[in-house]
């Protein structure tokens, strides 16, 4: 499994994909979707889409990775987990037939969930791509809309090493006449959406240029802001449930595409809107963004691992009020940690751990590693015990981070009530 072993488990091709949902009868062609690709924020902002679609009356299908805890959280219905019993019938039916295609973990999981999309007859279903998106198992589908929600520096080895090469392999969710609404773009990455957009006669839209936040102010558990479109006040004291400014980014892609959504004839209507955001924990089961573990001393978790990422958590901690900080943190070996290290606090104390799977960085190397940035601390051996060193070190008005990796957060999530 890439989540586990990295690109090894990778492959990059819809062929395998194809020839499962053939077999299948091609479940992708038997429901609406959404498709989202991009480095940062694809999660939230399907969580998000999917909620306010619940929350207008769809049934709404919602397909994210990788899972925290529970493999079926990558398959949701309304919210609601794909019933284990499911995933042991499709498994024991198809098995035969599909393991002479000899495909992946990822390959089985997605052809799983159109499969189950097709079958519960969902109205929509909100597709994430699991890693870039030309050559993305999700790829097969021709949605309603495509979402790019930004493009930035993450698995380079396999995406390439340029922010135009990035934004070229997720630009591949671009589909002939299917509109595409991109939330961030840059000098890099703009020519290359609108000349694929162009070659495709694709319809494209830029949410920055139309949607704009004023007023936005982050607490540690929601969000608040006026939202503007075209310059005139679209959602006055919009409410958020998730925290981080790096929201607001996300919000104004949301609302860009249910804007593209009502004028296909989607019936949503604001209160739907500011529901589906108020609740979107509850709706979604989303988990792991700027999430809330404790308080006395106050424990955060957030599952941003890359460079982008990492700078949001890093703003978004400076906004908190704290006498010390203390970074729990753990990484995998395969990518660059230099330019994640170089960005972290250097005034906080570091308790350095690895996830308990083959492709975490063991923690000793990841302390020594972090000591070139003039970041210090000690290494422990499993994540429960670098949290519960913190947790005895902080005092009451202290702030303890966990993070670095998606499965460093996972971990803790797993033993955290």
């Amino acid at each position: 499994m890439f989540t586990r072993i990295g690109a090894a488990a990778l492959k990059p091709d819809l062929t395998n994909t194809i020839a499962l949902c053939n077999i299948l009868g091609n479940p992708e062609d038997k429901f609406k979707a959404i498709h989202i690709a991009g480095t940062n924020g694809k999660g939230s902002t399907s969580h998000m889409l999917a909620s306010i679609l619940q929350e207008s009356g769809l049934k709404t299908g919602l397909y994210t990775s990788p899972h925290l805890t529970d493999f079926r959280e990558r398959i949701r219905i309304n919210g609601k987990m794909i019933p284990e019993q499911n995933v042991i019938e499709f498994v024991a039916k198809y098995k035969t037939d599909f393991e002479p295609i000899n495909s992946s973990f990822f390959e089985w999981t997605v052809a799983l969930c159109f499969d189950y999309f097709a079958n519960e007859k969902v109205d929509v279903a909100i597709i994430e791509t699991g890693l870039g998106g030309r050559l993305d198992s999700t790829n097969i589908i021709t949605p309603l809309l495509s979402v790019i929600t930004n493009i930035g520096w993450d698995h380079t080895d396999l995406l390439g090493n340029t922010l135009a090469k990035i934004a070229y392999e997720k630009a591949g969710i671009i589909k002939t006449k299917i509109p595409i609404i991109i939330g961030e773009s840059n000098d890099e990455t703009k020519p290359v959406f609108d000349e694929i957009s162009s070659e495709k006669n694709a319809p494209i839209s830029y949410s920055e240029e139309i949607f704009e936040t004023k007023n936005f102010i982050s607490h540690n558990t929601f969000s608040v802001c006026d939202i503007y479109k075209n310059g005139e006040i679209f959602l006055e004291k919009l409410k958020l449930e998730l925290a981080g400014n790096y929201q607001q980014k996300n919000m104004l892609t949301v609302l860009n595409s249910i804007e593209h959504l009502r004028k296909s004839g989607f019936n949503i209507t604001d209160e739907n809107i500011r529901n589906g955001l108020l609740n979107v924990k509850n709706k979604t089961g989303l988990a792991g963004r700027w999430q809330i573990l404790g308080e006395n001393p106050l424990i955060i978790c957030d599952t941003g691992h890359n460079v982008n990422g990492i700078e949001m958590v890093v703003t978004q901690l400076k906004q908190n009020k704290y006498e010390k900080l203390h970074m729990v943190i753990g990484m995998v070996k395969d990518k660059d940690i230099s330019k994640v290290l170089s960005i972290l606090p250097k005034d906080a104390e570091y308790y350095f751990c690895n996830a308990a799977i083959p492709r975490s960085l063991p923690s000793e190397e990841l302390r020594t590693s972090a000591q070139t940035f003039g970041l210090k601390g000690h290494h422990y051996a499993t994540v429960a015990e670098a949290l519960k060193t913190a947790k005895s070190n902080a005092g009451l008005n202290d702030l303890v981070f966990v993070g670095g990796s998606t499965f460093v957060v996972a971990e803790i999530l797993s033993f955290t009530p």
